[in-house]
């Protein structure tokens, strides 16, 4: 599985962690994934010899109810394009259908701002950050039949009430071909870089466009959100200050395969003992991650972080700090306003 991770280097940027979590850990010998035998594998692997094995001797842990699932998600914000009052701007990409954007890119979502402000200079438009556990359930997984009330923006009309909106979360581009390549990857050239080499430009552009139209997943641009991770990695979550307990031990799930990427190279380079861990990158989509965590399970999902994409600090892990335009200090309410 280094071959992914070496993969992944040659073709994406850094990240760091944030603060609070920063203390790593490592798992040499790890159990199955979601029936993935140890050492390696994707999401959604068949094994069923693991799987027959897991089902025996694995403990069991409950179902997470929809509550323990939004406060799982609500740390991780999604950002959208509203009008001054925080009231959603819907859409009509094909010129029928009535859509709304949110955005896991901040940068995506500026650019849509920036294109609807090209076209209408009048309107007062802006980016309004969303927690993702709060529109989870009750808006990007809602009834599509219910109704809600559309106006033109800064209007102190009554609106038309309508129903039939689409929703669709918006995945980062490189994380996307970071997945599609992960689910292509040709093993000529994983061995390539696995002992050192390095791809010529043209096997670059021929990993790109096999990741652009052999991918099995993540084909569309909305709504297959890839979460990655290496399943021997742990974080150290400590105690809240001045409360006395045990540090808890997390397992880091990531929306950024940069972030990821750069956290393990920046760990091994720290510990000696993680020197000759081949890491075990894991990719999922979102929505089948929630299933999963809807239903008993050998993973102990209350035990999983997901990990929001965060940009580069010079500092390294223990630098990172929330800045006064953290957009988590800005997410939104329960609703869209008028949306």
């Amino acid at each position: 599985m280094r071959t992914l991770l070496n993969l992944a280097i040659l073709f994406l940027t850094t990240f760091v962690a944030t603060a609070k979590y920063s203390t790593f850990g490592v798992v040499p010998s790890v159990s199955s994934v979601f029936g993935i035998a140890r050492g390696g594998g994707l999401f959604g692997g068949k094994d069923k010899a693991a799987d027959k094995d897991a089902s025996t001797t694995e403990k069991k842990y409950p179902a997470m109810t929809e509550e323990e699932i939004e406060e799982w998600l609500a740390h991780i914000p999604v950002f959208a394009v509203t009008d001054a009052n925080g009231a959603g701007v819907v859409l009509k990409p094909d010129g029928e259908q009535s859509v709304f954007y949110f955005f896991m890119s901040p940068m995506m979502a500026n650019a849509t701002l920036t294109t609807l402000k090209a076209n209408n200079p009048d309107m007062d438009l802006k980016i309004s950050a969303f927690s993702l556990g709060k529109i989870w359930f009750k808006i990007l997984n809602a009834d599509k039949e219910t109704e809600i009330k559309l106006k033109e923006p800064g209007s102190d009309g009554e609106g038309e009430v309508t129903k039939g909106v689409e929703y669709r979360l918006v995945p980062d581009t490189r994380d996307l071909m970071g997945a599609r390549m992960l689910l292509t990857m040709d093993p000529s050239d994983g061995e390539k870089l696995k002992n050192g080499g390095s791809l010529t430009p043209e096997d670059a552009q021929a990993a790109i466009k096999k990741a652009m139209t052999e991918s099995p997943k993540f084909k569309g641009t909305f709504n297959e959100i890839p979460v990655f991770m290496i399943a021997q990695m742990r974080m150290q979550k400590q105690p809240a200050e001045g409360k006395e307990g045990e540090v808890t031990q997390l397992l880091p799930m990531y929306f950024s395969l940069q972030n990821m990427v750069s956290t393990w190279q920046q760990f091994v380079a720290q510990d000696p003992n993680a020197k000759d861990v081949e890491p075990a990158i894991n990719l999922m989509d979102l929505h089948e991650l929630v299933e999963k965590m809807k239903e008993e399970s050998e993973i102990d999902f209350r035990s999983v972080l997901l990990i929001p994409p965060v940009p580069m600090s010079q500092g390294g892990p223990e630098s990172t700090e929330a800045s006064d335009e953290d957009p988590l200090a800005s997410m939104g309410g329960d609703t869209l306003g008028d949306l």
